[in-house]
């Protein structure tokens, strides 16, 4: 691949036509998915459409606009493709067999009487116009194709340790919930040990490589995306959802949120007994 030393790339804007035509076939696919939830009882099969939603629109963007297949249009495919299928086969083999998430049944109870047609718009459709609005500097840096630059790479080099933790982090994870042993136990061990959510944590920092592409194609003002994932993982539908009642199915997670920090990673804390025993 070439190196361009251009750090100051023109601004790129979006082909406003394209990106109208993405939501429709985004929102087409959240209706389709939400329709085979109606037969099955479940929304929780949207968690495994949700990364697909991101693939999908990059491939309908870059198939709308006119511009050739270039080396920034193949990087973010790859690393797009990537996350998107490891990410939704994980989840569907996850909860294959398990019925629907205690979260959606949470605001199944909320929504009723009609939640099946409420969860079209409560669940499939928001979910749907997040991430075409997240998608917006994959879109930016899928249509623009100079030569890859150093905030390319500095990209590259975030998503992988994003994508890393994501990975081990559910791989580990998934291992000691195989183990009947652990059975009610608190995960401590791994990644888990320096943070108590590096899946999300990847999550953030591979966000945080899109955009820095973004930056390198022009697409710096694609900002407002990684911002509201970030809100998304740390104040809404990440940590504070799933440690909202954790407590109440983990006994042992009071003093692991003593000793391990919520979300970026960092070195074990000392707990002393007065202090457990205070909390």
């Amino acid at each position: 691949m070439a190196f361009s030393h251009n750090w100051k790339p023109a601004i790129k804007m979006l082909d406003i036509r394209a990106y109208m035509l993405t939501l429709a076939v985004i929102l087409l696919a959240a209706v389709a998915v939400w329709l085979i939830s109606l037969i099955k009882r479940n929304v929780s099969i949207v968690d495994s459409l949700w990364s697909l939603l991101f693939l999908l629109g990059v491939v309908v963007y870059f198939s709308l606009i006119e511009s050739s297949p270039g080396p920034r249009t193949l990087l973010i495919l790859v690393l797009v493709a990537l996350w998107a299928i490891r990410l939704s086969v994980y989840i569907t083999v996850r909860n294959w067999g398990h019925g629907e998430d205690h979260r959606y049944q949470a605001i199944r109870a909320r929504n009723q009487p009609n939640f099946a047609f409420k969860s079209l718009y409560l669940v499939f459709g928001l979910q749907g116009m997040l991430a075409w609005f997240i998608a917006l500097p994959l879109l930016v840096a899928a249509g623009n194709n100079p030569a890859l630059g150093w905030l390319d790479y500095a990209g590259i080099g975030l998503w992988l340790v994003g994508m890393s933790f994501e990975t081990l982090g559910d791989f580990q994870l998934s291992r000691f919930k195989a183990n009947p042993a652990n059975a009610g136990k608190v995960m401590d061990s791994g990644f888990w040990r320096y943070t108590r959510h590096p899946n999300y944590f990847g999550e953030f920092t591979l966000w945080w490589g899109y955009y820095l592409i973004a930056v390198a194609a022009g697409g710096w003002w694609t900002l407002p995306a990684p911002l509201l994932m970030s809100l998304l993982l740390l104040k809404v539908s990440g940590v504070s959802l799933l440690e909202k009642d954790i407590g109440e199915r983990r006994p042992g997670y009071a003093e692991y949120i003593q000793r391990t920090n919520a979300f970026f990673p960092g070195p074990v804390r000392i707990v002393s007994p007065a202090a457990g025993a205070e909390s």
